[in-house]
C-alpha cells in the first residue's frame, strides 16, 4: 500500500487526546475535533480565534448560496450551490492585563485536548503564562445538544494560579464569516438586538434567500456591555479573577434553520432561546451524556486484541462510530450525508452517491428509519432529477453526482454528465432498504416511482454497440475516476443491468399486488408495460466485458494502458490531485479507487468466490487508494478470501484515514465515507455479513491477534449480538423468537438459546 500513517493523536479507547500543540497540524486537529448533531457542526477551533492558521467553521445542516457559472455548452450547469459557514456562536476574546489571548503569540505550558467519544465533549486546557507574569489556567468546554439539535453550549473557565488579577471576556455572535474558497461573506446585514445577557441575529444569505436566527444566552457574574458592530453583536464583561478560584461563563446557543422567515422565524427564535435559557449547562450536560450513554449500548463495536496497534484499532472504530452518529440520525427528510459532513467546506458540503453505496448500510442495521430518511431525500429531490435528465437529452431521472438541494452542483462535466453512479446507486439503496426492512408500504409509496424514472433514464442512456451486438453504456466515467469518457465501464454495465431487472420486477409485482398504486403510478408518470418489456430485455442483452476466468476487463481498452507502479509514487505527491496534472492522471492503468471490486462488494452473493479472487488479485495492486471508499471495500473482500494481513492492514487504514492523516488531507474535513465503511468493514469483513442474497449470513473470520470483537446489529425490531472469538463466534437474538441464518454456507437458527459457531481455520 502506497500510503502511511501520520500519527499525531495520542491513542485511548474512548478519547482522542492532542498532548501540546503544533501548530503545522492546526487544521487536521480543526477537523478530527468537529462536534455535529446533525442539524449543527463546529470544527475544533479555537474559541478565541487568533493567529494561528484556522479554517473557522460553524455550518448549519442544508443552509447553502449559490454562484452563476456562465453559459455553456448544453448539459454543463450554469450555476452551481455549496454549504457556506453560518453564524458563528464560538466567538470569543478574553484579556488579562491588557494582554489577548492568541496561542500564535502568548506564552503557554501544559496544553491538552480531549474529544470524549463516550460523552461527546471536547474540552481544552493550558496555562497561559501572561505578560505581566501572571499565570491563568485556561479550560474551554463545548458540546452540542442531542435532542434539541438547535442548541450548543460553551463554557469558559479562567482560574489565576498565582496572584489575582483582571481579565476582561467578550462573548459574540456574529454572521461576519468568510466561505474560504469564495473568500468573502454570503450573508447580508442581519437584524440583531444585544441586551443584558443575551445576543440575538437574524440574517439572510445574498443569493438562495435562506434565513437563519441565532441567538446566545450568557451566564456572567456581573453586569456586561452590550455591542452591535455590523454583523456582530457581543457582550464585554470585567471579571475579577481571584488566586485559587476558577470563575466559569456558560454559553447557551440556539441556531434555528427551520424554513421560517422574517418576523415569523426571529419569534421563534427567540422562544427556542427562551426555552433554552430555562436549562443550566450542567443540566444540559447531563442529558447530553446520558444520550450518548444509550447510544453506546447498542451501537459499541469492542475489539480485544494484542499488540502495538491494539488501542489504535479500538479508538479508531469508536472514533468512526462517534462521528457516524454526529452527522446523520434521521428525523429530517431535506438532510443527506455531505462527503465532509459538516467538518469542513471541502466538496462544499455536498451529497454524493456514497450514500447509498457507502454510508446506507450502518443505518439500514442500527437506525433503520434514518436509512429510510436518506431515501426520502432523493424521494423528495425526483423533480431535480427528472429535469437533470432532460438538460442530458434523456428522459426519466439523473441523481446529481454533487448537490444539497437535489440539483447538480458539479461544474466538472466529465464527473457531473458522464457519472452514471448515483442514480444506480439511489436504485440499489432502495433495492436493499426494503431487501432488508421489508418496508415494502415504502417501496410502493416512493421507492417504485423512483424505479421507474431511473429504469428511464438508464433506457434512454444505454446503446447497441457495433462491436458486441449488445447493450452498453458509452463515453461514462466509472467509480474509479481517473479514467474519462470510456466505453463499456464493467461496472457501469452491470448496476444498469441490475437496476433495469428490479425496476421492471417492481413494477410488474406492483401491477399484481398493488393494482390501484399501479395504476396511479402509471397516470401519474405515463408508464406503459412496452418500457417495462423493453428494461428487461436491455438488461438481458447488456454486455460484461468478461474474460478468462472471470476476470473482468474495467473498461474498454483498460487492459492495454501503461503500467504505473503504485507503490512507487512518493508519500509527498499525495493527493494526486494536488501535485500531478489532470490529465496526467489519465494516462496510465492506476486506478482511484475499487471499480470492478465496487460491483463485486455491492452484489456480493452473485459472484463466485474464484472470480471475486482474480479480480482482487488483479485489480488491488493497481488501486493508490486516493477515494475513501477505497480502503474498506478491499479490506471486506480481503477477509472473505481469506487474506487476513491484506484485511487487517486496509481496515486500519479505513478506521484511521483520518485520524492518521493517510492522504494528507484531513485538514479539509473528515471523510465520512471512510468512517461509515469502517463499520461496514466491521460487520460485512471480519464479521462476513451479506445481506444481498436470501435472509441474512454470516461468515466470520477472526484477525489472529485479535482475541475478541463484539458488536450489535438491529434487523428487523431485533437486536442481534455477535461475539467473536478464536475459536467459536456466539450470536445471540434479544427479542425472541427464531431467526433463520446462514453461517459459513450452513442453514441455521438463531433463538433463544443462541447460537454458536466454530470458526474454521485460516490459510493467511
Amino acid at each position: 500500500m502506497a500510503k502511511a500513517a501520520d500519527r499525531y493523536f495520542g491513542c485511548d479507547p474512548w478519547k482522542v487526546i492532542e498532548e501540546g500543540f503544533d501548530p503545522a497540524y492546526a487544521r487536521v486537529s480543526e477537523s478530527v475535533f468537529s462536534l455535529a448533531n446533525e442539524n449543527l457542526g463546529v470544527r475544533g477551533c479555537f474559541d478565541e480565534g487568533g493567529s494561528v492558521d484556522s479554517l473557522r467553521g460553524a455550518y448549519t445542516n442544508g443552509v447553502y448560496d449559490m454562484e452563476p457559472l456562465g453559459k455553456s455548452y448544453r448539459g454543463i450547469i450554469e450555476e452551481t450551490h455549496f454549504m457556506i459557514p453560518s453564524a458563528d456562536w464560538l466567538r470569543t476574546e478574553i484579556t488579562v492585563d491588557g494582554e489577548r489571548l492568541d496561542l500564535g503569540r502568548v506564552r503557554y505550558r501544559d496544553f491538552r485536548r480531549e474529544l470524549d467519544l463516550r460523552q461527546g465533549t471536547l474540552t481544552r486546557t493550558f496555562l497561559w503564562q501572561t505578560a505581566s507574569g501572571k499565570e491563568v489556567r485556561m479550560t474551554f468546554l463545548r458540546f452540542l445538544d442531542r435532542t434539541h439539535r438547535e442548541r450548543a453550549y460553551q463554557r469558559v473557565t479562567l482560574e489565576a494560579v498565582n496572584g489575582d488579577c483582571e481579565a476582561v471576556y467578550t462573548g459574540g455572535l456574529s454572521f461576519d464569516v468568510v466561505h474560504e474558497g469564495y473568500g468573502r461573506c454570503f450573508w447580508k446585514e442581519p437584524r440583531g438586538e444585544a441586551g443584558q445577557g443575551r445576543l440575538a441575529l437574524q440574517a439572510e444569505t445574498l443569493h438562495s434567500g435562506q434565513q437563519v436566527f441565532a441567538g446566545a444566552f450568557f451566564s456572567l457574574p456581573v453586569e456586561a456591555d452590550a455591542q452591535r458592530e455590523g454583523k456582530t453583536v457581543r457582550l464585554s464583561a470585567r471579571l475579577k479573577l481571584i488566586k485559587g478560584r476558577p470563575l466559569s461563563v456558560d454559553r447557551r446557543a440556539v441556531i434555528l434553520f427551520d424554513g421560517l422567515k422574517g418576523e415569523a422565524l426571529w419569534q421563534r427564535g427567540l422562544q427556542a432561546l427562551e426555552e433554552s435559557g430555562r436549562i443550566s449547562l450542567e443540566e444540559a450536560l447531563k442529558a447530553s451524556r446520558d444520550s450518548w450513554e444509550a447510544y453506546w449500548r447498542t451501537s459499541d463495536i469492542e475489539i480485544a486484541a494484542e499488540g502495538k496497534d491494539a488501542l489504535a484499532e479500538q479508538q479508531g472504530i469508536r472514533f468512526c462510530i462517534f462521528q457516524l452518529r454526529q452527522t446523520y440520525a434521521g428525523g429530517n427528510e431535506c438532510h443527506n450525508i455531505g462527503a465532509k459532513g459538516l467538518t469542513g467546506e471541502a466538496y462544499n458540503g455536498h451529497a454524493f452517491w456514497d450514500t447509498e453505496a457507502g454510508c446506507l448500510p450502518f443505518y439500514l442495521f442500527t437506525q433503520p428509519e434514518a436509512a429510510r430518511d436518506l431515501l426520502l431525500f432523493r424521494y423528495n429531490t425526483l423533480p431535480q432529477a427528472l429535469e437533470r435528465a432532460k438538460m442530458l437529452d434523456c428522459r426519466g431521472a439523473c441523481y446529481p453526482i454533487a448537490t444539497l438541494n437535489g440539483k447538480e452542483a458539479c461544474a466538472l462535466w466529465q464527473h457531473a454528465s458522464l457519472q452514471l453512479q448515483p442514480s444506480t446507486a439511489v436504485a440499489y439503496g432502495i433495492w436493499h432498504y426494503v431487501h432488508v426492512t421489508g418496508d415494502e408500504e415504502f417501496l410502493w409509496a416512493y421507492g417504485a416511482e423512483m424505479l421507474l424514472q431511473i429504469a428511464r433514464f438508464l433506457a434512454s442512456r444505454v446503446e447497441k454497440g457495433s462491436r458486441t451486438g449488445r447493450y452498453g453504456f458509452y463515453g461514462v466515467m466509472g467509480p474509479d475516476e481517473f479514467h474519462m469518457m470510456v466505453n463499456n465501464n464493467a461496472y457501469t454495465n452491470y448496476m444498469g443491468m441490475r437496476t433495469l431487472a428490479c425496476a421492471a420486477e417492481t413494477l410488474e409485482r406492483m401491477e399484481q399486488e398493488r393494482p390501484e398504486a399501479y395504476l396511479a403510478l402509471c397516470g401519474k408518470t405515463g408508464l406503459k408495460k412496452e418500457e417495462m418489456r423493453q428494461w428487461a430485455s436491455i438488461a438481458g442483452e447488456m454486455y460484461l466485458p468478461e474474460g478468462e476466468g472471470g476476470l473482468f476487463e474495467q473498461h474498454d481498452g483498460y487492459f492495454d494502458l501503461p503500467h504505473t507502479d503504485i507503490h512507487a509514487v512518493p508519500v509527498t505527491d499525495f493527493p494526486l490531485y494536488d501535485h500531478w496534472s489532470y490529465d496526467r492522471i489519465y494516462r496510465s492503468d492506476m486506478i482511484k479507487q475499487p471499480d470492478v471490486l465496487m460491483m463485486l462488494y455491492l452484489y456480493n452473493s452473485s459472484f463466485s468466490l474464484e472470480t471475486k479472487r482474480v479480480n482482487y488479485e488483479f485489480y488491488e495492486p493497481r488501486t493508490i487508494h486516493e477515494s475513501s471508499l477505497s480502503p474498506a471495500i478491499h479490506s471486506i473482500l480481503a477477509a472473505e478470501l481469506d487474506k487476513m494481513e491484506a484485511a487487517v492492514g486496509f481496515f486500519g487504514f479505513a478506521t484511521r484515514l483520518d485520524l492518521d492523516n493517510y492522504n494528507r488531507n484531513t485538514r479539509e474535513g473528515l471523510h465520512i465515507t471512510s468512517i461509515a465503511l469502517a463499520w461496514v468493514n466491521i460487520v460485512y469483513g471480519f464479521a462476513g455479513l451479506r445481506s444481498d442474497g436470501e435472509g441474512l449470513a454470516f461468515a466470520p473470520r477472526l484477525p489472529a491477534r485479535w482475541k475478541r470483537l463484539q458488536f450489535s446489529l438491529l434487523y428487523r425490531g431485533r437486536v442481534i449480538r455477535v461475539c467473536m472469538e478464536p475459536d467459536e463466534t456466539r450470536f445471540t437474538l434479544e427479542q425472541g423468537g427464531q431467526l433463520p441464518l446462514r453461517v459459513y454456507g450452513q442453514e441455521a437458527v438463531l433463538d433463544d438459546a443462541g447460537l454458536r459457531a466454530p470458526c474454521p481455520r485460516q490459510t493467511d
